[in-house]
């Protein structure tokens, strides 16, 4: 999958902007501020319909306009096609491919896989379990079409319960057999994600395992293990034996929606143990196993893009990893970075084509 053009149209602070790529690497050099990043954010909207940021949709209008609009071409195998994001001020967004609105923004999930590494990366360790459930949740949903599916359906019910708990608690009122009528959707969807997610980081940890090997040159052993309640329980027991738990607390306290990834260093949790450095090398082992295990499962080539790591991280880690990006093929490449000299010489390692774009 290459990106072969793309146009940004009222997209945060660009008012109109067109680019030709390059199939290898593409870089994007200036100063602060110019909206360096909002051109990855770009190509993230494109891969999975949001921002990577964070923002809500509306927000990344361009101050005073109306819409915004991503438009850009992409090379899939013998065929292009054109891929439009469209988010006007009034109404909701649309996401089209080669003219046609996608009926569910799921069927557009994996079409173009991509992996971030930025310097954002860093709250996976610090944040709380959403943020390390979002992760988790974005790297399935781009292999398997389904799974966004069923999560949307599992979230929707679980806030259906817990507004009727919710109601009861208000009312004083308690009616046992109208919040059981959400027992049969939970447990079906929740399941079937519990599997995925348990699967998949039983492939992920050892390749992420493997890269910091690599990294680290193998001083210590790190791991990515899933934590669930239903390792030890059913979703059936789980409700029943939570029941009076949330009726008090008037929320569902059990579920695949309290699951957490647990990142550790010598079966240490690392943001107790691991030192800046450390962190940063298992970060890059994170997102490099990422990239790996999407296009063993998909049969495609994610774009990766790089923003400001030449900034946040020392040399020798830079080299490892463009070292790395190399020896594994990653195909398509987008890097932004505030030195074009600094640019030129990282590109020149990979020893690949690449254009830079001055912002």
């Amino acid at each position: 999958m290459i990106i072969k053009k793309l146009s940004l149209y009222n997209f945060k602070n660009h008012t109109e902007k067109k680019f030709e790529f390059s199939p290898q690497i593409n870089c994007f050099v200036g100063n602060n501020g110019v909206g360096k990043t909002n051109i990855l954010d770009a190509l993230h909207y494109l891969s999975v319909g949001k921002s990577f940021l964070g923002n809500t949709d509306l927000n990344n209008i361009k101050n005073g306009e109306d819409f915004f609009t991503i438009d850009a071409e992409i090379q899939n195998d013998d065929s292009e096609d054109n891929i439009k994001v469209l988010q006007p001020k009034e109404a909701k967004k649309v996401i089209k491919k080669n003219d046609k609105s996608y009926d569910r923004m799921a069927d557009h999930i994996g079409y173009l896989p991509s992996v971030m590494i930025s310097p954002y990366d860093s709250n996976l360790i610090s944040d709380s379990g959403e943020s390390r459930r979002k992760f988790l949740d974005s790297m399935i949903s781009q292999t398997d079409s389904e799974y966004l599916f069923d999560l949307i359906q599992y979230q929707k019910t679980i806030q259906q319960r817990n507004a009727l708990l919710k109601y009861f608690a208000k009312n004083r009122v308690w009616d046992k057999d109208s919040l059981e009528i959400y027992d049969d959707p939970i447990i079906k969807f929740g399941t079937k994600i519990f599997t995925k997610r348990k699967t998949f980081v039983e492939k992920l940890n050892p390749i992420v395992q493997n890269f910091y090997r690599i990294i680290s040159g193998g001083k210590e052993t790190v791991s990515v293990l899933y934590e669930s309640h239903l390792l030890k329980n059913s979703f059936e027991n789980l409700l029943k034996e939570s029941l009076e738990r949330d009726r008090m607390l008037t929320y569902t306290s059990k579920g695949i929606h309290k699951d957490d990834l647990l990142f550790e260093m010598d079966a240490v949790l690392i943001k107790k143990i691991g030192s800046q450095g450390q962190q940063k090398s298992f970060l890059i082992s994170l997102k490099l196993a990422q990239m790996s295990l999407i296009k063993e499962l998909t049969k495609k080539t994610p774009i990766l893009l790089l923003d400001d790591i030449f900034d946040k991280l020392d040399d020798s880690r830079v080299s490892q990893l463009i070292e790395l990006v190399n020896q594994e093929n990653f195909g398509q490449i987008f890097i932004t970075d505030t030195h074009r000299e600094r640019t030129e010489s990282v590109v020149k390692k990979i020893n690949e084509e690449s254009i830079i774009f001055e912002i």
